[in-house]
């Protein structure tokens, strides 16, 4: 296995007298064996960066090292890297067993009975070996995928790169998949680069997550370090699912007042000390509707996910959303008192979009009484 180190990573690529820089003076470590997720929105440069740790496009600067050694100039080839892709990449004439052990008859010199032999070890491990004799049109997309990573697990490469390879599945195997790539991977121990949009899948999937944006490395943590510390808006924003509430909010002294009649008053105003303006973020977990004080919102979608439901809400022409009990369903245009702890407030420059002040304990509900005000009354 190896540990992975690049270092002030530089990509750019030149259209018609222009200069793109994909990848901006990236830092980055993979521990050896670890499961790193790169995860950001599409044109972020995230598979550019595993373009270039392959080895399939060349650095413009920066360095990439396996295990202390620099392989920044080494061709594909010789990384000893095993890469698994969207599209699968499999060859249609050729059957399973000869897909999975392709890469081992031309880059070993293993006997036909050898690469026979591993081939049905991979097979049986990815629970396909019924399938060895069939051709990929025969087979469902979660079949093609297993066919993809038996391919890579073949080899025994120092590390795996995985480019979004469960984004044509359906919900319901992704699922399945994503927790069987994680066993698969806890297994071998390889050392792993898994690429994706997919934010709810990065915090699933990985040991860490780096959040990449516009080519440039955000922040590097575990799931919970990124979600409960991060460290700006951008990553607030991206992390979690429904999006966290962001709010442009006035200080007046210990009091931030907000889009429409939204006033709250900080008991710790030191956060904000020496700022005019700043953006204030609540994630919807731990918004509560209450039955007196708070803030008022206008209801205008109940959105049911069976064990809860996600309440959309209008406030002074900004979205909020809140996760509610089931059972707390007010109709479009009624009025809802919402409260929520300070331990869970988020405070951003909002200049820089830098964190103030992150969520501090766990916050959320303190009441099970849940009261609407009809239009009227």
């Amino acid at each position: 296995m190896a540990r992975i180190t690049v270092d002030t990573l530089r990509k750019e690529f030149g259209d018609d007298g222009r200069t793109i820089v994909a990848v901006e003076d990236l830092d980055l470590t993979v521990e050896d064996g670890e499961f790193l997720v790169l995860v950001g929105p599409s044109g972020c440069g995230k598979t550019t960066t595993l373009r270039c740790v392959a080895g399939l496009e060349d650095v413009t600067g920066g360095e990439i090292a396996f295990d202390g050694e620099d392989v920044t100039d080494l061709r594909a080839r010789d990384r000893d890297v095993a890469m698994v892709f969207q599209n699968y990449a499999l060859y249609p004439h050729m059957n399973v067993r000869e897909n999975i052990g392709f890469g081992l008859k031309l880059s070993t010199t293993l006997s036909t009975a050898e690469i026979r032999e591993r081939v049905e070890r991979v097979a049986r491990m990815l629970s396909i070996e019924d399938l060895l004799g069939k051709k990929p049109k025969e087979l469902s997309g979660g079949q093609q995928q297993r066919v993809a990573l038996g391919r890579a697990i073949i080899r025994e490469p120092q590390v795996f790169l995985m480019d979004e390879p469960l984004s044509n599945l359906d919900a319901k195997l992704r699922a399945e998949m994503r927790t069987e790539l994680q066993e698969l991977q806890h297994d071998l121990g390889v050392t792993t680069v898994y690429v994706t949009h997919d934010q709810t899948e990065a915090m699933a999937m990985g040991d860490r997550i780096a959040v990449m944006n516009g080519g440039r490395l955000q922040q590097v943590g575990t799931a919970e370090e990124v979600y409960r510390s991060p460290v700006n808006e951008f990553v607030a924003d991206f992390i979690g699912s429904p999006s966290i509430n962001l709010l442009d909010a006035a200080v007046e002294g210990g009091t931030l007042r907000g889009p429409g009649d939204f006033a709250y008053d900080l008991d710790d105003p030191t956060p904000v000390e020496g700022y005019d303006r700043v953006r204030a973020g609540i994630r919807p977990e731990d918004v509560y509707p209450v039955d007196v004080g708070g803030n008022a919102a206008e209801a205008r979608v109940v959105e049911p996910m069976g064990n809860e439901n996600f309440l959309y809400m209008e406030l002074g022409g900004v979205e909020l959303t809140a996760r509610v009990p089931s059972a707390f369903r007010p109709e479009p245009g009624e009025t809802v008192r919402f409260g929520f702890d300070e331990a869970a407030l988020y405070l951003f420059d909002a200049e820089t979009g830098e964190s103030l002040k992150t969520k501090t304990d766990e916050g959320g509900p303190t009441t099970d009484d849940y009261v609407v005000e009809r239009p009227g009354e």
